[in-house]
């Protein structure tokens, strides 16, 4: 009887180690790998949205790349986590990159996507090959206010209650309006919404407050890989704004989009795909 009460605790403490010790590490997004080339690249959606983005980028580059689609937790159906925010994204992508030994990928982001990929290379330099940030600022805020200084506590609790606050019809109808402001092409309007529709609304609250209190404009001088930054149409009439913010990032290359908004792999997909191509050889 001895002997099988023994067994019996040794199986719950092998038990209780698997438990403990052989947890998968969470990361703060859910990854889809496709392709397999030597070279890898890492997609980073924007604000709200899914890495279904980038199905026509991805489909373009995986037949010569390895190819890891990110969909940040919280947006776009994709389950929430706690304590989100742009260092903690930050942190967990180079996190994620050194933990499966990705060896200097390329970082294509767009919008949010693309400040996460400027900080990213800024604060591990070492760790990228390439960047390229599709129509991102190095500080949003700073657009309407050059004088903006970042926040060292920012409380987000109010945004989030607002968005919290909003009934189904009422979120539905505030991205409806909101995303023609963004998305020229009428065709994809609505799975864009709906991506917004479907994403974790604390979470949405959280980082739309989070993101607008980020400033890279500094950090971005410790960036070593080169930048292609691809811009939106309208960007071409504030130029010297924008490369204003861009100054301290020795490696940019600036190339402005001759159609559409914001989402310039829907609305410019042509020009947007050559010069990703061009960048990436």
């Amino acid at each position: 009887m001895k002997k099988y009460i023994i067994l019996i605790i040794a199986f719950l403490f092998s038990a209780l180690c698997l438990n403990v010790f052989g947890q998968t590490k969470q990361f703060p997004f859910e990854v889809l790998k496709t392709g397999n080339g030597d070279q890898s690249i890492i997609f980073i959606p924007g604000f709200a949205s899914s890495g279904d983005v980038w199905n026509e980028t991805r489909a373009t580059f995986e037949n010569k790349f390895t190819c890891y689609t990110l969909t940040m937790a919280g947006f776009a159906g994709s389950k929430p986590q706690p304590n989100a925010s742009f260092e903690n994204w930050k942190t967990g992508i180079a996190n994620y990159i050194k933990e499966n030994k990705i060896e200097k990928p390329i970082i294509i982001g767009h919008s949010m996507g693309g400040g996460l990929a400027l900080a990213i290379a800024a604060d591990y330099p070492d760790l990228i090959g390439k960047i390229v940030i599709v129509d991102a600022l190095p500080c949003l805020a700073a657009m309407t206010d050059p004088a903006f200084k970042s926040k060292e506590n920012n409380d987000c609790s109010p945004m989030v209650a607002q968005m919290t606050a909003m009934n189904e019809t009422q979120f539905y109808e505030m991205q409806k309006q909101t995303m023609p402001r963004l998305l020229e092409d009428k065709s994809k309007l609505e799975m864009v919404v709906d991506w917004s529709v479907k994403s974790d609304r604390a979470t949405f609250g959280q980082m739309f407050c989070d993101f607008y209190n980020v400033d890279l404009r500094n950090r971005i001088a410790q960036i070593k890989c080169p930048a292609l930054i691809l811009l939106e149409s309208y960007f071409i009439n504030l130029k010297p704004t924008i490369e204003d913010q861009y100054k301290n990032l020795k490696t940019a290359n600036f190339q402005y989009a001759t159609n559409g908004l914001h989402f310039i792999m829907y609305d410019d997909t042509a020009w947007y795909l050559e010069q990703l191509s061009i960048f990436l050889k």
